[in-house]
Protein backbone atom coordinates (compact mmCIF):
# COMPACT_ATOMS: atom_id res chain seq x y z
CA UNK A 1 0.00 0.00 0.00
CA UNK A 2 1.51 3.49 -1.16
CA UNK A 3 2.40 5.56 1.91
CA UNK A 4 2.27 9.34 2.20
CA UNK A 5 5.95 10.01 1.35
CA UNK A 6 5.12 7.90 -1.46
CA UNK A 7 2.72 10.26 -2.45
CA UNK A 8 4.10 13.28 -2.27
CA UNK A 9 7.12 11.76 -4.45
CA UNK A 10 4.82 10.91 -7.28
CA UNK A 11 2.92 13.72 -7.06
CA UNK A 12 5.97 15.85 -7.02
CA UNK A 13 7.40 14.13 -10.17
CA UNK A 14 4.15 14.30 -12.06
CA UNK A 15 4.30 17.55 -11.50
CA UNK A 16 7.63 18.30 -13.09
CA UNK A 17 6.78 15.72 -15.91
CA UNK A 18 3.72 17.68 -16.81
CA UNK A 19 4.16 21.41 -15.80
CA UNK A 20 3.56 22.41 -19.20
CA UNK A 21 0.12 21.39 -19.21
CA UNK A 22 -0.49 23.60 -15.52
CA UNK A 23 -2.78 20.79 -14.29
CA UNK A 24 -5.20 22.11 -11.54
CA UNK A 25 -5.74 20.33 -8.01
CA UNK A 26 -7.66 17.85 -8.98
CA UNK A 27 -5.97 15.68 -11.91
CA UNK A 28 -2.45 15.82 -9.58
CA UNK A 29 -4.98 14.64 -6.47
CA UNK A 30 -6.15 11.98 -9.38
CA UNK A 31 -2.84 10.63 -9.77
CA UNK A 32 -2.30 9.83 -5.76
CA UNK A 33 -5.97 8.49 -5.72
CA UNK A 34 -6.72 10.93 -3.03
CA UNK A 35 -9.34 13.72 -3.02
CA UNK A 36 -8.37 17.50 -3.87
CA UNK A 37 -9.16 18.15 -0.32
CA UNK A 38 -7.04 15.69 1.39
CA UNK A 39 -4.40 15.82 -1.25
CA UNK A 40 -4.00 19.51 -0.57
CA UNK A 41 -3.53 19.33 3.32
CA UNK A 42 -1.05 16.48 2.73
CA UNK A 43 1.41 18.27 0.15
CA UNK A 44 1.41 21.19 2.07
CA UNK A 45 2.57 19.13 5.13
CA UNK A 46 5.66 17.81 3.74
CA UNK A 47 6.08 20.17 0.47
CA UNK A 48 5.23 23.65 2.69
CA UNK A 49 3.69 25.34 0.02
CA UNK A 50 0.41 24.23 -1.85
CA UNK A 51 0.56 22.10 -4.93
CA UNK A 52 -0.17 25.38 -7.17
CA UNK A 53 2.21 27.25 -5.43
CA UNK A 54 4.64 24.36 -6.18
CA UNK A 55 3.57 24.40 -10.22
CA UNK A 56 4.66 28.42 -9.96
CA UNK A 57 7.96 27.57 -9.01
CA UNK A 58 8.68 24.84 -11.33
CA UNK A 59 7.11 27.15 -14.02
CA UNK A 60 9.35 30.21 -13.13
CA UNK A 61 12.12 28.47 -12.96
CA UNK A 62 11.50 27.17 -16.45
CA UNK A 63 11.19 30.25 -17.91
CA UNK A 64 14.01 31.99 -16.54
CA UNK A 65 15.93 29.41 -18.33
CA UNK A 66 14.20 30.43 -21.55
CA UNK A 67 15.05 33.97 -20.98
CA UNK A 68 18.32 33.41 -20.25
CA UNK A 69 18.66 32.12 -23.54
CA UNK A 70 16.74 35.66 -25.42
CA UNK A 71 13.47 34.08 -26.17
CA UNK A 72 10.35 36.22 -26.74
CA UNK A 73 8.10 36.83 -23.96
CA UNK A 74 5.44 35.39 -26.48
CA UNK A 75 7.50 32.42 -27.13
CA UNK A 76 8.53 31.92 -23.31
CA UNK A 77 4.98 31.74 -22.35
CA UNK A 78 4.32 29.11 -25.34
CA UNK A 79 6.54 26.96 -23.66
CA UNK A 80 5.97 27.33 -20.33
CA UNK A 81 2.17 26.18 -20.92
CA UNK A 82 0.98 29.79 -19.94
CA UNK A 83 -2.24 31.13 -22.17
CA UNK A 84 -0.05 34.33 -22.52
CA UNK A 85 2.39 36.76 -21.98
CA UNK A 86 -0.14 38.33 -18.91
CA UNK A 87 -0.04 34.97 -17.10
CA UNK A 88 3.63 34.71 -17.20
CA UNK A 89 3.53 38.54 -16.07
CA UNK A 90 1.52 37.82 -13.29
CA UNK A 91 3.90 34.85 -12.13
CA UNK A 92 6.72 36.59 -12.18
CA UNK A 93 5.43 39.54 -10.06
CA UNK A 94 3.95 36.85 -7.28
CA UNK A 95 7.39 34.92 -7.54
CA UNK A 96 10.48 36.98 -8.28
CA UNK A 97 8.94 40.45 -7.34
CA UNK A 98 9.81 41.47 -11.08
CA UNK A 99 8.52 41.63 -14.39
CA UNK A 100 9.87 39.29 -16.77
CA UNK A 101 11.05 41.92 -18.76
CA UNK A 102 13.22 43.04 -15.72
CA UNK A 103 14.56 39.96 -15.31
CA UNK A 104 15.41 38.90 -19.41
CA UNK A 105 17.46 42.55 -18.60
CA UNK A 106 19.09 42.28 -15.47
CA UNK A 107 17.37 45.37 -14.08
CA UNK A 108 18.53 47.22 -17.53
CA UNK A 109 14.68 48.49 -18.04
CA UNK A 110 14.52 49.86 -14.10
CA UNK A 111 15.07 53.31 -13.27
CA UNK A 112 16.51 53.32 -10.05
CA UNK A 113 16.76 57.12 -7.94
CA UNK A 114 19.31 56.59 -4.83
CA UNK A 115 20.82 58.94 -2.51
CA UNK A 116 22.74 59.15 0.92
CA UNK A 117 20.99 60.20 4.19
CA UNK A 118 22.35 60.44 7.94
CA UNK A 119 20.46 58.06 10.51
CA UNK A 120 20.84 57.66 13.91
CA UNK A 121 23.03 54.35 12.92
CA UNK A 122 25.30 55.40 10.18
CA UNK A 123 25.07 56.53 7.24
CA UNK A 124 23.00 54.80 4.60
CA UNK A 125 22.46 54.37 1.08
CA UNK A 126 18.72 53.72 0.03
CA UNK A 127 17.53 53.54 -4.06
CA UNK A 128 13.95 53.28 -5.01
CA UNK A 129 12.17 52.29 -8.32
CA UNK A 130 9.09 53.52 -9.34
CA UNK A 131 7.60 50.70 -7.65
CA UNK A 132 9.21 51.03 -4.15
CA UNK A 133 12.38 51.07 -1.76
CA UNK A 134 14.49 48.10 -3.41
CA UNK A 135 17.85 48.97 -1.19
CA UNK A 136 18.37 50.17 1.88
CA UNK A 137 22.60 49.70 3.55
CA UNK A 138 24.23 51.30 6.11
CA UNK A 139 27.99 52.37 4.30
CA UNK A 140 30.84 53.27 5.26
CA UNK A 141 31.43 55.56 1.91
CA UNK A 142 29.21 57.08 -0.89
CA UNK A 143 31.67 54.50 -3.14
CA UNK A 144 30.88 51.24 -1.14
CA UNK A 145 27.28 52.53 -1.04
CA UNK A 146 27.75 52.79 -5.30
CA UNK A 147 28.95 49.82 -5.53
CA UNK A 148 26.03 47.83 -3.30
CA UNK A 149 23.86 49.05 -5.27
CA UNK A 150 25.73 48.20 -8.74
CA UNK A 151 26.15 44.96 -7.94
CA UNK A 152 23.03 44.31 -7.05
CA UNK A 153 21.42 45.94 -10.01
CA UNK A 154 24.28 46.08 -13.14
CA UNK A 155 22.19 46.90 -15.50
CA UNK A 156 19.83 49.21 -14.37
CA UNK A 157 20.05 53.18 -14.72
CA UNK A 158 21.23 54.86 -11.85
CA UNK A 159 20.40 58.42 -10.67
CA UNK A 160 21.00 60.16 -7.94
CA UNK A 161 17.46 61.84 -6.67
CA UNK A 162 15.55 61.77 -3.65
CA UNK A 163 11.80 60.74 -3.71
CA UNK A 164 8.92 61.03 -2.01
CA UNK A 165 9.27 56.68 -1.60
CA UNK A 166 12.92 57.61 -0.15
CA UNK A 167 11.43 60.65 2.01
CA UNK A 168 8.84 58.21 3.61
CA UNK A 169 10.94 55.76 4.43
CA UNK A 170 13.77 58.08 5.77
CA UNK A 171 10.62 58.74 8.27
CA UNK A 172 11.05 55.73 10.17
CA UNK A 173 14.30 55.54 11.26
CA UNK A 174 12.88 58.75 13.59
CA UNK A 175 11.10 55.73 15.39
CA UNK A 176 7.26 56.62 13.85
CA UNK A 177 6.50 53.08 12.80
CA UNK A 178 2.53 54.32 13.04
CA UNK A 179 2.00 53.68 9.41
CA UNK A 180 4.30 51.02 7.82
CA UNK A 181 2.15 50.40 5.20
CA UNK A 182 2.76 53.43 3.53
CA UNK A 183 6.26 52.74 2.52
CA UNK A 184 6.24 50.67 -0.63
CA UNK A 185 9.01 47.73 -1.21
CA UNK A 186 10.31 46.39 -4.58
CA UNK A 187 12.10 43.65 -3.65
CA UNK A 188 13.86 40.62 -5.75
CA UNK A 189 14.54 37.39 -3.67
CA UNK A 190 13.48 33.99 -3.68
CA UNK A 191 10.25 32.54 -2.90
CA UNK A 192 11.60 31.35 0.79
CA UNK A 193 13.66 34.68 0.83
CA UNK A 194 10.24 37.13 0.54
CA UNK A 195 8.39 34.62 2.83
CA UNK A 196 11.42 35.43 5.76
CA UNK A 197 11.44 38.83 5.17
CA UNK A 198 7.71 39.04 5.04
CA UNK A 199 7.42 37.62 8.30
CA UNK A 200 10.04 40.05 9.68
CA UNK A 201 7.89 43.25 8.76
CA UNK A 202 5.37 41.96 11.40
CA UNK A 203 7.46 42.06 14.35
CA UNK A 204 6.38 45.32 16.11
CA UNK A 205 8.71 47.89 16.66
CA UNK A 206 10.54 47.39 20.41
CA UNK A 207 10.01 43.60 20.14
CA UNK A 208 12.09 40.61 19.15
CA UNK A 209 11.85 37.17 17.76
CA UNK A 210 14.31 34.46 17.42
CA UNK A 211 15.24 32.44 14.03
CA UNK A 212 12.78 29.53 15.70
CA UNK A 213 10.10 31.45 15.79
CA UNK A 214 10.63 32.88 12.27
CA UNK A 215 10.69 29.42 10.98
CA UNK A 216 7.81 28.49 12.89
CA UNK A 217 6.05 31.37 11.47
CA UNK A 218 6.20 30.19 7.97
CA UNK A 219 5.91 26.96 8.57
CA UNK A 220 9.23 25.78 8.25
CA UNK A 221 9.50 24.89 11.63
CA UNK A 222 12.66 23.02 10.72
CA UNK A 223 14.48 26.03 8.63
CA UNK A 224 16.15 27.91 11.22
CA UNK A 225 19.31 27.77 9.54
CA UNK A 226 17.78 28.97 6.18
CA UNK A 227 15.76 31.46 7.73
CA UNK A 228 19.29 32.91 9.47
CA UNK A 229 20.35 32.76 5.66
CA UNK A 230 17.15 34.70 4.51
CA UNK A 231 17.48 37.03 7.04
CA UNK A 232 21.34 37.68 6.14
CA UNK A 233 20.59 38.66 2.80
CA UNK A 234 17.75 41.31 3.16
CA UNK A 235 18.45 44.17 1.54
CA UNK A 236 16.53 46.87 3.02
CA UNK A 237 17.96 47.24 6.24
CA UNK A 238 15.97 48.90 9.48
CA UNK A 239 12.39 48.96 7.19
CA UNK A 240 12.63 45.45 7.09
CA UNK A 241 13.75 44.72 10.59
CA UNK A 242 16.05 41.72 10.64
CA UNK A 243 17.93 43.25 13.77
CA UNK A 244 15.08 42.39 15.76
CA UNK A 245 15.85 38.66 15.52
CA UNK A 246 18.27 37.33 18.19
CA UNK A 247 18.82 33.75 18.91
CA UNK A 248 16.84 31.96 21.38
CA UNK A 249 19.64 31.94 23.81
CA UNK A 250 18.94 35.79 24.38
CA UNK A 251 22.22 36.27 22.33
CA UNK A 252 21.79 39.25 20.18
CA UNK A 253 23.97 37.64 17.25
CA UNK A 254 24.99 38.10 13.95
CA UNK A 255 24.21 41.35 11.84
CA UNK A 256 24.97 42.29 8.46
CA UNK A 257 25.95 45.70 8.96
CA UNK A 258 27.55 44.74 12.12
CA UNK A 259 26.93 43.61 15.58
CA UNK A 260 27.55 46.82 17.47
CA UNK A 261 24.55 48.62 15.26
CA UNK A 262 22.26 45.97 15.94
CA UNK A 263 22.76 46.39 19.93
CA UNK A 264 22.46 50.03 19.27
CA UNK A 265 19.71 49.68 16.91
CA UNK A 266 17.74 47.59 19.48
CA UNK A 267 18.63 50.03 22.34
CA UNK A 268 17.55 52.55 20.68
CA UNK A 269 14.03 51.46 20.28
CA UNK A 270 13.51 50.11 23.15
CA UNK A 271 13.99 53.60 24.34
CA UNK A 272 11.19 54.50 22.29
CA UNK A 273 8.73 52.45 23.57
CA UNK A 274 10.01 52.54 27.56
CA UNK A 275 11.04 55.90 28.23
CA UNK A 276 12.71 56.44 31.90
CA UNK A 277 13.05 52.29 32.44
Amino acid sequence: MINDYERIEKAIGYLKDHFKEQPDLEAVARQVHLSPYHFQRLFKDWAGVSPKKFLQFISVEYAKGLLRQDLSLADVSYETGLSGTSRLHDLFIGIEGMTPGEYKNGGEALQINYSFAETPFGDIIIASTAKGICQLAFVQTEEEGLKTLYQSFPQALLQQKTDILQQDALRFFKGDWSDLQRVKLHLKGSPFQLKVWESLLKIPFGNLSTYGVIAENIERPKASRAVGTAIGANPVAYLIPCHRVIRSSGIIGDYHWGTVRKTAILGWEAGKCFPGE
